[in-house]
C-alpha cells in the first residue's frame, strides 16, 4: 500500500539531494512501483550530462554493474528448470578449463551465492584481454558477442582460480564462507553461453529475459550505449576532479555475467515487477516459475550483519519489512534495485557517478512508501569494549588482490582503522565486529578467527580480505 506522505516525501528528496551534492553525483534517477507495475513515485535529480545540462528521462541508459548478477542467476535458474544444467553439479563439468584441482568440487550453486571458497583475485578486465588478443579497441562488432573473447576470458579466469591454494587464495571448503566473487559469476555466464542454446551470454539474456519483459533499451552491449545520445555520461573522480566519458569498457570484466548490463528506469520497472509477481511478465508470460523465484530469494549464507546472500540477490530486514536487493558499482555507475513482498513494492535507483551510496536512497524510498520516516536509523549497535587481547589480535593489515585494504591499529590504546588509505572513525560493536563510520552509512568490518583464535581475515564490503601483516 502506498503510504507516501508529503512530509516524508520532502525528507526523502532532501536526503537524495544531500547525497548527490556531497558525492558530486551528476544524476540520480529514482522510481517506486507496486506489484501491478504502476509507478507510485518517480523523480530525477541532476543530469545525464552535467556539462551540457541534459536531463534524465525514463529511457536514459545507465550502467547497472553488479545488478547484472541477478540476470545471470535468473538465467541459470531458467536453464536448471529446463533440465539443461544441474545446480548441484561441479562447475568443472560445464567449464572444463576450471579444473578445481586444489579443493573440493565447487558446484554451480556455490558460485550463485559467492561461497566457492576464494578470496578476491585480480580483476580480469576486457581491455586487457582485447589487447592480449591483438584486437582493435574500436571493434565494429560488440565484444559482448565475440566467441573468441569469451573462450579466452573463461580460460584466464579459470587459470587464475585454479592457481589458488590452501596456503594462498583459498579460504575454506566450498560453502563454508561467503566472499563476493566476480570470477564465479564470470564462469556462470560462460555456462549460459555454452549450454543455453544461444551464441553468447548477451544473446541468451536478450532472448530469454529482456525480450520477454519488453526491456527494449537494455542489454549487455558496450558499443551501443556509448553511441546512444540518451545514455548517461559516466563520471568518476580522477585526482580529486570529476571527469566524464562514454567509456563503457572502463573496468569492465572480460565476461559479462558479473556486471555488463545497461538499462533504464522504464525497463528496470518491468524487471522488478516480474519478481514482485513471482516470475510473471506484465502480459502473464512465465519468465521463471514461482518456485524458481522463491529459490533465488532464499537466504543461503551470511553476507553482512543483518543480511544474507541468496542466488544473485541478497535479503535483509528494513524496519518491519523483508527486502530483497542487489546493488552495483563500476566506473560511472552506482545502482540499486530492491523489492519487498511485505510492502508489495519495488525501488530502482540509478546513478551515473562512481561511489555514490545509492543503497541509502533505495532504503529511504522503501521506507517512505511504507509510511515510515525515510531518514536512516544508525542506532542498531552500541559501543562494545574489546579486551586488550582482542585489540591486539585484530590489529593488522588485510589486503585483497582486488586492491581493497583494511588496516586496524591502536591509536592511544583505542582501535582505529584505515580503509584503502583513508582513516576514519572505527567503533567496535561486538566481539568480532566493528563499524567504519561514513557520512551516510556504516561499513562493517567483521573479524574471522581461526581455531587458535588468531584473526586470519576480515570481512569488508561482502568480501573476505586475508591478513598480510
Amino acid at each position: 500500500m502506498n503510504r507516501i506522505t508529503e512530509g516524508n516525501r520532502m525528507l526523502f528528496e532532501n536526503l537524495a539531494e544531500e547525497i548527490r551534492t556531497r558525492h558530486q553525483a551528476s544524476g540520480i534517477a529514482v522510481a517506486i512501483i507496486d506489484a501491478a507495475g504502476n509507478t507510485c513515485y518517480e523523480k530525477y535529480f541532476g543530469y545525464r550530462d552535467q556539462e551540457a545540462k541534459l536531463p534524465i528521462d525514463p529511457d536514459t541508459i545507465f550502467g547497472v554493474a553488479s545488478v547484472t548478477k541477478s540476470f545471470t542467476a535468473l538465467a541459470i535458474m531458467q536453464m536448471a528448470e529446463r533440465g539443461l544444467i544441474d545446480l548441484d553439479a561441479p562447475v568443472s563439468q560445464y567449464v572444463p578449463e576450471f579444473t578445481n584441482r586444489n579443493q573440493e568440487p565447487v558446484k554451480v550453486w556455490h558460485f550463485l551465492c559467492h561461497c566457492a571458497g576464494f578470496y578476491p583475485v585480480h580483476r580480469t578486465v576486457m581491455r586487457e584481454v582485447v589487447k592480449d588478443l591483438g584486437l582493435p579497441e574500436t571493434m565494429k562488432e560488440d565484444p559482448a558477442y565475440d566467441e573468441e573473447l569469451a573462450k579466452t576470458g573463461a580460460r584466464i579466469v579459470s587459470e587464475q582460480l585454479d592457481a589458488q591454494t590452501k596456503e594462498h587464495g583459498l579460504i575454506g571448503r566450498p560453502g563454508e564462507y561467503m566472499s563476493y566473487c566476480n570470477d564465479g559469476f564470470a564462469l556462470l555466464s560462460e555456462i549460459i553461453r555454452r549450454y543455453g542454446g544461444e551464441p553468447s551470454y548477451a544473446d541468451y539474456i536478450k532472448k530469454n529475459i529482456l525480450d520477454l519483459l519488453g526491456m527494449s533499451r537494455s542489454g549487455c552491449d558496450y558499443i551501443r550505449p556509448a553511441l546512444d545520445q540518451n545514455a548517461a555520461i559516466l563520471y568518476k573522480k580522477v585526482k580529486g576532479v570529476m571527469e566524464g566519458s562514454r567509456d563503457y569498457f572502463d573496468h569492465a570484466f572480460v565476461l559479462g555475467g558479473g556486471g555488463a548490463m545497461k538499462s533504464t528506469i522504464a525497463d528496470m520497472k518491468k524487471y522488478v515487477a516480474m519478481y514482485l509477481n513471482y516470475g510473471k511478465s506484465a502480459n502473464g508470460e512465465t519468465v521463471l516459475s514461482m518456485e524458481g523465484i522463491r529459490s533465488m530469494c532464499r537466504p543461503r549464507i551470511e553476507y553482512r550483519p543483518e543480511s544474507f546472500y541468496c542466488y544473485g540477490l541478497a535479503t535483509k530486514k528494513l524496519a518491519d519489512l523483508t527486502v530483497v536487493e542487489h546493488g552495483g558499482s563500476l566506473t560511472g555507475v552506482s545502482s540499486n534495485m530492491s523489492w519487498s513482498y511485505d510492502a508489495g513494492a519495488g525501488v530502482i535507483v540509478l546513478c551515473n557517478t562512481s561511489d555514490v551510496p545509492v543503497s541509502v536512497i533505495a532504503d529511504a524510498a522503501m521506507l517512505m512508501y511504507h509510511g515510515r520516516n525515510p531518514l536512516p536509523d544508525r542506532e542498531l549497535y552500541q559501543d562494545y569494549e574489546w579486551s586488550q587481547e582482542r585489540k591486539q589480535a585484530a590489529c593488522g593489515v588485510y589486503h585483497s588482490d582486488e586492491e581493497n585494504e583494511v588496516e586496524i591499529f591502536l591509536k592511544d590504546g583505542v582501535p582505529a582503522a584505515r580503509v584503502n588509505g583513508t582513516e576514519g572513525a572505527f567503533l567496535p560493536v561486538q566481539e568480532y565486529l566493528g563499524i567504519f563510520r561514513k557520512a551516510e552509512k556504516d561499513d562493517y568490518v567483521k573479524l574471522y578467527p581461526d581455531a587458535e583464535g588468531k584473526i586470519f581475515a576480515v570481512g569488508f564490503g561482502g568480501r573476505m580480505l586475508p591478513r598480510v601483516k
